[in-house]
């Protein structure tokens, strides 16, 4: 960083300083360092090929349900499964990566993440997992899980007598 310094020594002489800031960071003195900055900035920059799909999930409260959605785009139900065990719902799935055929087209960037994913959610000891539904539409999941009749929230008239 190069910074200019224009003063006056008297009313009519300017002196200008040029004084040039070290950063020990960008100097040619440690290639190191900023290999290792470039590879920093790489992995944060592209996208996250080799890293984990995690789809993101919406969990909604209603007086009787909890509702779980999840946004599943191009992945087919034959290939989700939702299981319950133990107070533990898991939604695990897979997106598979379509290989184009021929030799005359091909990918310039794949941003989009596929694989396998699984996500695990603990369930309240009030919802009833024997009535469970699931419904998928439009590339997104919805799971819809009935709280039990003692779990809802019911109002008791207390009768005051004087």
């Amino acid at each position: 960083m190069l910074r200019l310094v224009v003063g006056f020594e008297d009313d009519k002489t300017a002196v200008m300083t040029i004084t040039r800031h070290y950063d020990p960071f960008t100097d040619v003195a440690f290639p190191t360092v900023r290999l290792f900055q470039d590879a920093v900035n790489r992995l944060f920059s592209e996208p996250p090929t080799a890293r984990p799909w995690a789809p993101p999930f919406d969990i909604l409260e209603t007086e009787n349900e909890l509702v779980l959605k999840a946004d599943l785009p191009d992945v087919d139900m034959k290939d989700v499964s939702i299981e319950i065990e133990q107070g533990t719902l898991t939604v695990k799935g897979e997106r598979k990566f379509q290989r184009l055929d021929g030799k005359s087209a091909g990918y310039h960037r794949i941003e989009r993440s596929y694989g396998e994913f699984m996500r695990c959610f603990a369930l309240p000891d009030t919802v009833d997992t024997e009535r469970v539904k699931a419904d998928y539409k439009a590339g997104v999941l919805t799971v819809t899980l009935p709280k039990k009749e003692a779990a809802k929230p019911r109002t008791i008239k207390i009768e005051v007598t004087e």
